[in-house]
């Protein structure tokens, strides 16, 4: 659960530049990684001191249905209140197009580009988009969609 949490706040206190009215973070360059959907923005203390960054609330955690019933997935959605979402295989697929990485390991395993950011891109529905790459820590990756009607 500790890795799944780290991922999500690495996700939440990171915005690279490209969906309208997120703030970027300076001096960050975007960077690449289990899944969230549905988020408006809310303020938080910026760690390079001088004023607030906001941070995204999130709405569900997302992950591939193949990893919904992980321990630490299920236990990182019940500590942050969120529902889990388990997205079949199938909507992962038709996610993949809209990706903003590519893992030679996911294509391998699972044929989808980036299950994290696929994830977050189907759960979040049609016309959703990533806020930036995924992000990878640990061993966990986590990705961040904004629905359409969520702008």
């Amino acid at each position: 659960m500790g890795e799944v949490l780290a991922a999500v706040e690495a996700c939440r206190a990171y915005f690279p530049d490209g969906v309208e009215g997120w703030p970027v973070r300076p001096g960050k360059e975007p960077f690449g990684a289990s899944s969230l959907r549905g988020i408006t923005p809310t303020p938080h203390p910026s760690p390079q001191g001088g004023g607030e960054v906001e941070a995204p609330r999130l709405d569900a955690l997302a992950t591939a249905a193949f990893k919904a019933d992980e321990p630490g997935i299920v236990a990182a959605a019940e500590a942050l209140g969120l529902s889990l979402i388990p997205v079949p295989h199938d909507d992962l697929k038709r996610a993949s197009a809209g990706c903003l990485t590519r893992s030679g390991a996911s294509l391998a395993a699972t044929g989808v580009a980036s299950v994290s950011e696929a994830a977050a891109l189907a759960a979040a529905g049609e016309g959703s988009q990533l806020l930036g790459p995924r992000i990878a820590t640990g061993n966990v990756t986590c990705a961040i969609a904004q629905g359409k009607d969520q702008a």
